[in-house]
Protein backbone atom coordinates (compact mmCIF):
# COMPACT_ATOMS: atom_id res chain seq x y z
CA UNK A 1 0.00 0.00 0.00
CA UNK A 2 1.21 3.50 -0.54
CA UNK A 3 2.29 5.21 2.27
CA UNK A 4 0.31 8.27 1.51
CA UNK A 5 -2.92 5.78 2.12
CA UNK A 6 -1.35 4.49 5.38
CA UNK A 7 -1.64 6.75 8.54
CA UNK A 8 1.88 6.35 9.35
CA UNK A 9 5.14 5.21 7.01
CA UNK A 10 6.52 3.64 10.00
CA UNK A 11 6.25 0.20 9.83
CA UNK A 12 8.08 -3.19 11.79
CA UNK A 13 11.18 -2.16 13.93
CA UNK A 14 14.72 -1.79 13.39
CA UNK A 15 16.82 -4.68 12.32
CA UNK A 16 20.89 -4.56 13.35
CA UNK A 17 22.02 -3.12 10.94
CA UNK A 18 20.15 0.24 10.90
CA UNK A 19 21.07 0.72 14.47
CA UNK A 20 24.38 0.29 13.86
CA UNK A 21 24.49 2.75 10.60
CA UNK A 22 22.72 5.27 12.46
CA UNK A 23 24.62 5.27 15.67
CA UNK A 24 27.80 5.52 14.02
CA UNK A 25 26.51 9.10 12.23
CA UNK A 26 24.95 10.41 15.58
CA UNK A 27 28.88 9.12 17.38
CA UNK A 28 30.47 11.30 14.72
CA UNK A 29 28.09 13.99 15.45
CA UNK A 30 28.40 13.48 18.63
CA UNK A 31 32.32 14.02 18.75
CA UNK A 32 32.14 17.03 16.67
CA UNK A 33 30.08 18.90 18.27
CA UNK A 34 31.84 17.30 21.97
CA UNK A 35 35.36 19.19 20.50
CA UNK A 36 34.08 23.19 21.25
CA UNK A 37 30.60 22.26 23.35
CA UNK A 38 31.38 24.14 26.09
CA UNK A 39 32.64 27.44 23.89
CA UNK A 40 29.16 27.02 21.92
CA UNK A 41 27.69 27.42 24.80
CA UNK A 42 29.11 29.93 26.66
CA UNK A 43 28.61 32.21 23.47
CA UNK A 44 24.84 31.30 23.32
CA UNK A 45 24.22 32.04 19.76
CA UNK A 46 21.60 30.67 17.75
CA UNK A 47 22.68 27.33 16.57
CA UNK A 48 23.27 27.80 12.83
CA UNK A 49 25.78 25.54 12.25
CA UNK A 50 24.99 22.73 14.21
CA UNK A 51 21.59 22.69 12.66
CA UNK A 52 23.70 22.19 9.52
CA UNK A 53 25.62 19.77 10.83
CA UNK A 54 22.61 17.61 11.54
CA UNK A 55 21.37 18.03 7.77
CA UNK A 56 24.83 17.10 6.56
CA UNK A 57 24.29 13.84 8.39
CA UNK A 58 20.92 13.05 7.16
CA UNK A 59 20.24 12.95 10.28
CA UNK A 60 17.06 15.44 10.18
CA UNK A 61 15.63 13.27 7.21
CA UNK A 62 16.46 9.67 8.96
CA UNK A 63 12.47 8.57 9.75
CA UNK A 64 11.36 10.21 6.17
CA UNK A 65 10.38 7.40 4.01
CA UNK A 66 12.47 6.46 1.58
CA UNK A 67 9.90 6.44 -1.56
CA UNK A 68 10.31 10.42 -0.60
CA UNK A 69 13.65 11.12 -0.80
CA UNK A 70 14.10 9.99 3.32
CA UNK A 71 16.17 7.95 5.55
CA UNK A 72 13.50 5.12 6.28
CA UNK A 73 14.41 4.86 9.92
CA UNK A 74 12.42 4.03 12.92
CA UNK A 75 11.83 5.74 16.04
CA UNK A 76 14.45 3.73 18.05
CA UNK A 77 17.19 5.07 15.97
CA UNK A 78 16.20 8.42 15.84
CA UNK A 79 15.59 8.08 19.63
CA UNK A 80 19.36 6.70 20.42
CA UNK A 81 20.44 9.57 17.69
CA UNK A 82 19.43 12.22 20.40
CA UNK A 83 20.80 10.12 22.98
CA UNK A 84 24.28 9.79 21.67
CA UNK A 85 23.94 13.47 20.90
CA UNK A 86 22.93 14.61 24.09
CA UNK A 87 26.40 12.97 25.69
CA UNK A 88 28.43 15.67 24.18
CA UNK A 89 25.69 18.74 23.54
CA UNK A 90 22.14 18.39 25.29
CA UNK A 91 21.08 21.41 23.72
CA UNK A 92 21.32 20.17 19.95
CA UNK A 93 20.16 16.45 21.24
CA UNK A 94 17.06 18.41 22.53
CA UNK A 95 16.85 20.55 19.13
CA UNK A 96 16.84 17.26 16.96
CA UNK A 97 14.33 15.19 19.34
CA UNK A 98 11.64 17.92 18.49
CA UNK A 99 12.61 18.20 15.01
CA UNK A 100 11.42 14.52 14.51
CA UNK A 101 8.45 14.93 16.90
CA UNK A 102 7.68 17.79 15.27
CA UNK A 103 8.00 16.52 11.10
CA UNK A 104 6.09 13.62 12.51
CA UNK A 105 2.57 15.47 12.27
CA UNK A 106 2.50 15.12 8.55
CA UNK A 107 2.25 11.43 9.68
CA UNK A 108 -0.51 12.06 12.44
CA UNK A 109 -2.17 15.16 11.35
CA UNK A 110 -1.46 15.49 7.76
CA UNK A 111 -4.35 14.87 5.37
CA UNK A 112 -3.54 11.59 3.08
CA UNK A 113 -3.29 13.76 -0.13
CA UNK A 114 -1.18 16.19 1.29
CA UNK A 115 1.46 13.95 2.82
CA UNK A 116 3.60 13.36 -0.33
CA UNK A 117 3.59 17.12 -0.84
CA UNK A 118 5.02 17.35 2.97
CA UNK A 119 7.63 14.95 2.94
CA UNK A 120 8.57 15.71 -0.39
CA UNK A 121 9.41 19.48 0.72
CA UNK A 122 11.09 18.40 3.66
CA UNK A 123 13.43 15.73 2.78
CA UNK A 124 14.21 17.90 -0.23
CA UNK A 125 15.22 20.92 1.73
CA UNK A 126 16.39 18.74 4.61
CA UNK A 127 14.31 21.17 6.90
CA UNK A 128 14.92 20.92 10.66
CA UNK A 129 11.76 21.54 12.37
CA UNK A 130 10.52 24.07 15.09
CA UNK A 131 7.70 24.58 17.22
CA UNK A 132 5.76 27.10 18.79
CA UNK A 133 3.30 25.07 20.56
CA UNK A 134 3.43 26.15 24.24
CA UNK A 135 0.15 25.22 26.14
CA UNK A 136 0.70 27.33 29.32
CA UNK A 137 1.26 30.46 26.99
CA UNK A 138 -2.05 32.72 25.98
CA UNK A 139 -3.58 31.50 23.18
CA UNK A 140 -2.86 32.69 19.65
CA UNK A 141 -5.29 34.20 18.03
CA UNK A 142 -6.09 32.08 14.31
CA UNK A 143 -9.24 34.19 12.97
CA UNK A 144 -10.97 33.44 9.52
CA UNK A 145 -9.32 35.90 6.76
CA UNK A 146 -11.34 34.75 3.40
CA UNK A 147 -9.82 31.39 2.31
CA UNK A 148 -6.64 31.08 4.64
CA UNK A 149 -6.39 32.54 8.42
CA UNK A 150 -4.57 35.74 10.56
CA UNK A 151 -2.38 34.72 13.73
CA UNK A 152 -1.54 36.91 16.41
CA UNK A 153 -0.33 36.61 19.98
CA UNK A 154 3.11 35.09 20.98
CA UNK A 155 4.56 31.75 22.13
CA UNK A 156 7.65 31.35 24.89
CA UNK A 157 9.56 28.51 24.75
CA UNK A 158 9.59 27.52 21.36
CA UNK A 159 12.30 25.13 20.58
CA UNK A 160 14.22 25.32 17.01
CA UNK A 161 12.40 28.30 15.99
CA UNK A 162 15.29 30.35 15.75
CA UNK A 163 17.21 28.11 13.18
CA UNK A 164 14.22 26.00 11.62
CA UNK A 165 13.23 25.76 8.06
CA UNK A 166 9.49 24.95 8.96
CA UNK A 167 7.80 26.32 12.27
CA UNK A 168 5.15 24.57 13.55
CA UNK A 169 2.23 26.31 15.29
CA UNK A 170 -1.00 25.13 17.37
CA UNK A 171 -3.54 27.46 17.25
CA UNK A 172 -7.43 27.36 17.98
CA UNK A 173 -9.75 28.82 14.97
CA UNK A 174 -12.26 31.74 15.99
CA UNK A 175 -15.02 32.13 13.46
CA UNK A 176 -16.13 30.35 10.24
CA UNK A 177 -16.65 26.29 9.92
CA UNK A 178 -13.97 25.18 11.76
CA UNK A 179 -14.57 27.68 14.93
CA UNK A 180 -13.02 26.08 18.33
CA UNK A 181 -10.85 23.82 16.08
CA UNK A 182 -7.45 23.10 16.99
CA UNK A 183 -5.56 23.10 13.85
CA UNK A 184 -1.86 22.50 13.01
CA UNK A 185 0.27 25.64 11.08
CA UNK A 186 3.20 25.33 9.09
CA UNK A 187 4.81 28.55 8.49
CA UNK A 188 8.50 29.15 6.71
CA UNK A 189 11.90 30.58 8.00
CA UNK A 190 11.40 34.20 7.63
CA UNK A 191 7.71 34.43 6.74
CA UNK A 192 6.21 38.08 7.06
CA UNK A 193 4.59 39.16 10.67
CA UNK A 194 6.70 36.67 12.40
CA UNK A 195 9.47 38.06 14.98
CA UNK A 196 11.81 35.74 16.65
CA UNK A 197 12.54 37.00 19.82
CA UNK A 198 16.30 36.33 20.70
CA UNK A 199 15.52 35.71 24.57
CA UNK A 200 16.40 32.67 25.46
CA UNK A 201 19.30 32.87 28.22
CA UNK A 202 18.74 30.51 30.95
CA UNK A 203 21.00 28.20 32.82
CA UNK A 204 21.16 25.22 30.56
CA UNK A 205 20.27 23.92 26.95
CA UNK A 206 21.33 27.80 25.96
CA UNK A 207 21.62 26.71 22.25
CA UNK A 208 18.01 25.03 21.94
CA UNK A 209 17.15 27.91 19.85
CA UNK A 210 13.58 27.98 22.51
CA UNK A 211 13.51 31.57 22.10
CA UNK A 212 10.24 33.69 21.81
CA UNK A 213 7.65 33.96 18.73
CA UNK A 214 5.28 36.74 18.36
CA UNK A 215 3.01 36.67 15.32
CA UNK A 216 1.89 39.84 14.05
CA UNK A 217 -0.90 40.02 11.50
CA UNK A 218 0.47 37.07 10.20
CA UNK A 219 -1.23 35.74 6.92
CA UNK A 220 -1.46 31.58 6.95
CA UNK A 221 -2.47 30.18 3.56
CA UNK A 222 -4.42 27.16 3.27
CA UNK A 223 -1.69 25.19 2.18
CA UNK A 224 0.16 26.23 5.21
CA UNK A 225 -2.97 24.27 7.21
CA UNK A 226 -0.72 20.84 7.97
CA UNK A 227 -4.23 20.20 9.37
CA UNK A 228 -6.85 19.89 12.12
CA UNK A 229 -6.82 17.59 15.52
CA UNK A 230 -9.09 14.78 16.16
CA UNK A 231 -10.35 12.42 18.63
CA UNK A 232 -8.28 9.85 16.99
CA UNK A 233 -5.54 8.08 19.20
CA UNK A 234 -2.92 7.95 16.86
CA UNK A 235 -2.74 11.92 16.44
CA UNK A 236 -2.52 12.07 20.23
CA UNK A 237 1.03 10.17 20.05
CA UNK A 238 2.76 13.35 19.77
CA UNK A 239 2.96 13.80 23.44
CA UNK A 240 4.14 10.20 24.44
CA UNK A 241 6.76 10.71 21.75
CA UNK A 242 8.22 13.72 22.90
CA UNK A 243 8.03 12.48 26.37
CA UNK A 244 10.07 9.56 25.20
CA UNK A 245 12.67 12.15 23.54
CA UNK A 246 12.73 13.61 27.14
CA UNK A 247 13.71 10.37 28.40
CA UNK A 248 16.43 9.51 25.79
CA UNK A 249 17.87 13.35 26.41
CA UNK A 250 18.30 12.98 29.96
CA UNK A 251 19.68 9.42 29.84
CA UNK A 252 22.77 10.65 27.14
CA UNK A 253 23.29 13.94 30.07
CA UNK A 254 24.05 11.93 32.38
CA UNK A 255 26.15 8.95 30.13
CA UNK A 256 28.00 12.33 29.49
CA UNK A 257 28.52 13.56 32.96
CA UNK A 258 29.62 10.16 33.69
CA UNK A 259 32.18 9.79 31.07
CA UNK A 260 34.01 13.19 31.45
CA UNK A 261 33.94 12.59 35.14
CA UNK A 262 35.63 8.85 34.90
CA UNK A 263 38.47 10.83 32.60
CA UNK A 264 38.73 13.60 35.69
CA UNK A 265 38.90 10.97 38.27
CA UNK A 266 41.38 8.66 36.48
CA UNK A 267 43.59 11.97 35.50
CA UNK A 268 43.70 13.39 39.56
CA UNK A 269 46.81 12.51 41.33
CA UNK A 270 47.33 11.00 44.99
CA UNK A 271 44.41 10.46 47.00
CA UNK A 272 42.86 11.90 50.46
CA UNK A 273 45.07 12.44 53.16
CA UNK A 274 43.07 9.78 54.83
CA UNK A 275 42.70 6.97 52.48
CA UNK A 276 44.66 3.72 52.17
CA UNK A 277 44.75 3.97 48.71
CA UNK A 278 47.14 5.63 46.48
CA UNK A 279 44.85 7.14 43.97
CA UNK A 280 41.51 8.58 43.65
CA UNK A 281 40.46 6.60 41.47
CA UNK A 282 41.60 3.52 43.80
CA UNK A 283 39.22 5.07 46.24
CA UNK A 284 37.03 2.61 47.35
CA UNK A 285 34.59 5.30 49.01
CA UNK A 286 35.03 6.64 45.15
CA UNK A 287 34.64 3.59 43.47
CA UNK A 288 31.15 3.03 44.90
CA UNK A 289 29.85 6.30 44.15
CA UNK A 290 30.71 5.42 40.25
CA UNK A 291 29.34 1.56 41.22
CA UNK A 292 25.85 2.88 42.12
CA UNK A 293 25.42 5.72 39.24
CA UNK A 294 26.82 3.62 36.34
CA UNK A 295 24.31 0.86 37.63
CA UNK A 296 21.48 3.06 37.82
CA UNK A 297 22.14 4.49 34.51
CA UNK A 298 22.84 1.42 33.00
CA UNK A 299 19.08 0.36 34.34
CA UNK A 300 17.89 3.27 32.97
CA UNK A 301 19.36 2.15 29.52
CA UNK A 302 17.85 -0.52 29.73
CA UNK A 303 14.15 0.80 30.15
CA UNK A 304 14.64 3.17 27.51
CA UNK A 305 15.88 0.56 25.01
CA UNK A 306 12.52 -1.53 25.75
CA UNK A 307 10.40 1.44 25.51
CA UNK A 308 11.80 2.78 22.08
CA UNK A 309 10.81 -0.17 20.56
CA UNK A 310 7.52 -0.64 22.26
CA UNK A 311 7.14 2.64 20.64
CA UNK A 312 7.77 1.77 17.27
CA UNK A 313 6.06 -1.52 17.34
CA UNK A 314 3.21 0.42 18.56
CA UNK A 315 2.93 3.65 16.40
CA UNK A 316 3.20 1.44 13.56
CA UNK A 317 -0.46 0.44 13.70
CA UNK A 318 -1.89 3.74 12.35
CA UNK A 319 -5.16 4.69 12.19
CA UNK A 320 -5.69 0.94 14.14
CA UNK A 321 -4.31 2.21 17.29
CA UNK A 322 -6.82 2.24 19.94
CA UNK A 323 -7.30 4.32 23.44
CA UNK A 324 -5.95 1.08 25.18
CA UNK A 325 -2.66 1.22 22.98
CA UNK A 326 -2.17 4.52 23.60
CA UNK A 327 -2.66 4.65 27.48
CA UNK A 328 -0.26 1.93 27.02
CA UNK A 329 2.21 3.24 26.16
CA UNK A 330 2.16 6.43 27.93
CA UNK A 331 2.46 4.90 31.28
CA UNK A 332 5.85 3.20 29.94
CA UNK A 333 6.99 6.12 29.02
CA UNK A 334 6.35 8.00 31.90
CA UNK A 335 8.38 5.69 33.60
CA UNK A 336 10.94 6.33 31.74
CA UNK A 337 10.68 9.43 32.39
CA UNK A 338 10.36 9.42 36.06
CA UNK A 339 13.48 7.49 36.23
CA UNK A 340 15.47 9.63 33.32
CA UNK A 341 14.86 12.50 35.18
CA UNK A 342 15.66 11.72 39.06
CA UNK A 343 18.69 9.97 37.58
CA UNK A 344 20.52 12.33 35.57
CA UNK A 345 20.24 15.54 38.16
CA UNK A 346 21.17 13.03 40.61
CA UNK A 347 23.80 11.57 38.26
CA UNK A 348 25.16 15.32 37.26
CA UNK A 349 25.32 17.11 40.61
CA UNK A 350 27.02 13.58 42.65
CA UNK A 351 29.98 13.34 39.91
CA UNK A 352 31.62 16.17 41.45
CA UNK A 353 32.02 14.20 45.02
CA UNK A 354 34.74 12.26 42.83
CA UNK A 355 36.40 14.44 41.08
CA UNK A 356 36.60 17.02 43.37
CA UNK A 357 37.34 20.92 43.42
CA UNK A 358 39.62 21.17 40.48
CA UNK A 359 36.74 19.96 38.49
CA UNK A 360 34.66 22.97 39.54
CA UNK A 361 36.80 25.04 37.03
CA UNK A 362 35.17 27.14 34.38
CA UNK A 363 37.95 25.80 32.04
CA UNK A 364 36.47 22.20 32.79
CA UNK A 365 32.88 22.43 32.21
CA UNK A 366 31.47 19.70 33.86
CA UNK A 367 28.95 21.58 35.18
CA UNK A 368 27.64 21.78 31.29
CA UNK A 369 25.65 18.31 31.90
CA UNK A 370 23.88 19.40 35.29
CA UNK A 371 22.94 22.62 33.96
CA UNK A 372 21.60 21.16 30.88
CA UNK A 373 19.65 18.30 33.23
CA UNK A 374 18.63 20.81 35.89
CA UNK A 375 16.92 23.41 32.96
CA UNK A 376 15.11 20.67 30.87
CA UNK A 377 13.74 18.41 34.02
CA UNK A 378 11.29 21.00 34.85
CA UNK A 379 9.61 20.90 31.29
CA UNK A 380 6.83 19.41 32.96
CA UNK A 381 6.85 18.53 37.02
CA UNK A 382 8.53 15.05 37.19
CA UNK A 383 5.96 15.23 40.27
CA UNK A 384 2.85 14.70 37.91
CA UNK A 385 4.43 11.48 35.76
CA UNK A 386 4.87 9.64 38.75
CA UNK A 387 1.32 10.24 40.21
CA UNK A 388 0.40 9.81 36.85
CA UNK A 389 2.28 6.27 36.88
CA UNK A 390 1.48 5.12 40.85
CA UNK A 391 -2.78 6.22 39.56
CA UNK A 392 -2.34 3.59 36.85
CA UNK A 393 -0.91 1.18 38.87
CA UNK A 394 -4.00 1.20 41.81
CA UNK A 395 -6.75 2.18 40.27
CA UNK A 396 -5.74 1.98 36.49
CA UNK A 397 -6.80 5.52 35.97
CA UNK A 398 -5.26 7.07 33.24
CA UNK A 399 -4.72 10.89 32.86
CA UNK A 400 -6.58 13.08 30.12
CA UNK A 401 -4.98 13.78 27.01
CA UNK A 402 -2.80 16.92 26.99
CA UNK A 403 0.39 18.02 25.44
CA UNK A 404 1.72 16.51 28.72
CA UNK A 405 0.10 13.81 29.21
Amino acid sequence: MAIAETRTPWSGTADRDELARWDAVALRVADQLGQDALARDRANAQPFAEAELLREAGLTTLLDPVEFGGGGGHWESALRAVRTIARTDGSIAQLLGYHYINSANIALVGAPAERERWYRASTAGRWIWGDSVNPVDPQLTLSVDGDGYRLNGFKRYSTGSGVGDALLINAVVEGGARHGEFAFLVLPYGHPGVELVDDWDNLGQRLSASNTVRYTDVRVDPDQVLGYGTDEPIQSFVTPGIQLVFGNLYLGIAQGALAQARELTRARPNAWFLSAAETYREDPFVQRLYGELVSRVAAVEALADRVNRRFDEIIERGEEVTADDRAGIEIEVAQLKVVSSDTAVDVAQRVFEATGTSSTANRIGLDLHWRNIRTHSLHDPVDYKKLEVGAHFLTGAVQPISLYT
